[in-house]
């Protein structure tokens, strides 16, 4: 069966209509039988053998007539067919909620007609910057050099926690190189709501408790935290700007919103990421698992694929979710984004 390229797309007479539509769900139908494929579908055709030739092209002909971008493209339809799954381009007027994808997936056993999606994938090369305002609802597709592939599943996400404690009045703090300590804390401020890290020694005759710059500005400027001489949450800001430059206000800003949702962040430190994040605390002698890594960056980055996967990776092998929180300083809004690995 041969086909003819009409402008973008691929039409296809004869039985095409219930050969390749009804029963296999590629392309979008026509008057009578005929049938319109995009050139991805054409191309897997060609490549089954389905079809013998576009316009007199072979696969191999077909495929370096197309243009840059195209081949890792394909290389995703193909490995989400023989997975089982009927896929469409998303092209607009053929398919619905196809802005910014590549692919609409449905669930397996179902087509185009059935009314439901499974995935919209976006397909980039390894090499690819994705900006980080792109990121949606949406599995990203990664080809690398060797066209192996790398889904990553990217959803919104709302943290939320169940932390709140009573700290009663404020306590007093002196701010220390990077941190700030709080000298004789109550009890609560560590043990039930998780702030700081106790000063610890086997022959200790004080007893203090660090808190990280963020946490200090946070409670100072809820009132819970006093300087001396009055210095208030404006000189922890500026401080922190000094420490760590621009960084320190985004992070601030995001470990914020997640204490007002009632989660508990904690320094991400030694997992690379800003925070880790607890869900509810009860007490600090009897911690749960921190659910999520959080990555705090500028709504206007660009992400490197690679890392990426490297953040995602290092998030699963220590049984937790990554979650980028995408900063808009100038709007003072944080957007969240989970990723997480995916096999379809």
């Amino acid at each position: 069966m041969d086909a003819e390229l009409h402008d973008d797309e691929v039409r296809v007479g004869g039985d095409a209509r219930q050969r390749f539509h009804d029963a296999r769900g590629y392309g979008r139908p026509l008057e009578g039988n005929r049938i319109a494929l995009d050139p991805l579908e054409a191309a897997h055709l060609l490549y089954r053998g389905d079809i013998a030739a576009v316009d007199g092209m072979d696969f191999r002909a077909f495929l370096a007539s197309r243009p840059a971008g195209f081949a890792p493209r394909f290389l995703v339809y193909l490995d989400l067919r023989d997975r089982g799954f009927y896929l469409s381009p998303a092209r607009e007027g053929w398919v619905a909620d196809s802005e910014d994808v590549d692919l609409v997936v449905y669930p397996r056993g179902k087509g185009p007609g059935d009314g439901a999606v499974a995935h919209r994938v976006r397909v980039v090369g390894e090499r690819t910057d994705v900006a980080a305002d792109s990121l949606g609802d949406q599995v990203l597709a990664v080809v690398d050099e060797e066209g192996d592939l790398t889904y990553l599943d990217v959803s919104p996400l709302e943290p939320e926690g169940g932390t709140e404690v009573d700290l009663g009045g404020p306590v007093d703090g002196a701010l220390l190189d990077d941190r700030v300590v709080v000298w004789d804390p109550p009890e609560p401020l560590h043990e039930r709501a998780f702030y700081g890290k106790p000063l610890e020694g086997r022959a200790a005759a004080y007893e203090a408790l660090h808190l990280s710059l963020v946490e200090g500005a946070y409670l100072a400027a809820r009132g819970l935290l006093e300087l001396p001489e009055g210095r208030g949450v404006e000189a922890l800001v500026e401080h922190g700007r000094r420490v760590e430059g621009e960084r320190f206000d985004r992070r601030l800003r995001a470990y914020s919103a997640l204490r007002d949702r009632g989660a508990v962040p904690k320094t991400g430190f030694k997992f690379g990421a800003d925070f880790r994040v607890y869900r509810e605390v009860t007490s600090a002698e009897d911690l749960g698992h921190s659910e999520l890594l959080v990555r705090v960056v500028p709504n206007d980055v660009a992400f490197d694929p690679r890392d990426l996967a490297l953040d995602v990776r290092l998030a699963h092998g220590v049984r937790k979710r990554m979650v980028f929180a995408l900063d808009a300083a100038n709007e003072d809004t944080i957007q969240w984004r989970a990723v997480s690995r995916l096999t379809p």
